[in-house]
């Protein structure tokens, strides 16, 4: 291969995974977009992906301790082990009271969150007050929405949650793509000229 060859191939092999990231971007966007649609159905499916994962994560962690027999950490595998299995059936069998459960526990850092921010930004008066401050009101004010309409709240809060971050990592990776291939554009013409 010559000399000049190499970059050419370095270079189109950038833009070809620049490329896969940019699709991966629309992939993550457009999940987005129907979870954010269909709330109460992403709620559901993240409960249950969620359940699923904790008791295989259950499994194998006790597949691990009992390989491990001879340590002095057995059993803390073993007990660890034991509750992930258990609450993955909790969360796989009971999800509506799962995400009743984790909507009341994100309500509850919302309004912590909120409280902290408040307070600290009034105390201290740093170089970002009106920022802290505002981003304190709007947790508190979120938490208070959430936890004002818990339980019916739980239907679509963790749904939404999750609709609102597959858009936004994927507006990243598409940006991050489309990015990437025009700067390898760029330094691959650069080169030639």
């Amino acid at each position: 291969m010559t000399r000049s060859g190499k970059p050419r191939d370095e270079a189109a092999h950038l833009r070809r995974d620049f490329g896969w990231l940019a699709v991966l971007g629309v992939i993550l966007v457009l999940a987005g977009l129907v979870g954010l649609v269909y709330t109460g159905v992403a709620t559901l499916t993240s409960m249950l992906l969620f359940g699923w994962l904790l008791l295989i994560g259950g499994i194998v962690g006790l597949l691990h301790a009992i390989q491990a027999r001879g340590t002095p950490y057995f059993w803390l595998g073993v007990i660890v082990a034991a509750l992930n299995i258990a609450a993955g059936i909790v969360v796989v069998r009971l999800p509506h009271a799962a995400a009743a459960a984790l909507t009341m526990f994100a309500a509850l850092l919302f309004l912590t969150a909120g409280f902290f921010r408040l307070v600290g930004s009034l105390v201290v008066r740093g170089p970002q007050f009106g920022w802290t401050l505002l981003l304190g009101a709007f947790d508190l004010l979120l938490g208070i929405l959430v936890l004002g309409s818990w339980p019916s709240s739980s239907q679509y809060v963790i749904g939404c949650f999750l609709s609102l971050a597959l858009l936004f990592d994927g507006l990243g990776l598409l940006a991050t793509g489309y990015g990437g291939r025009r700067v390898v554009g760029l330094v691959s013409e650069q080169r030639q000229a």
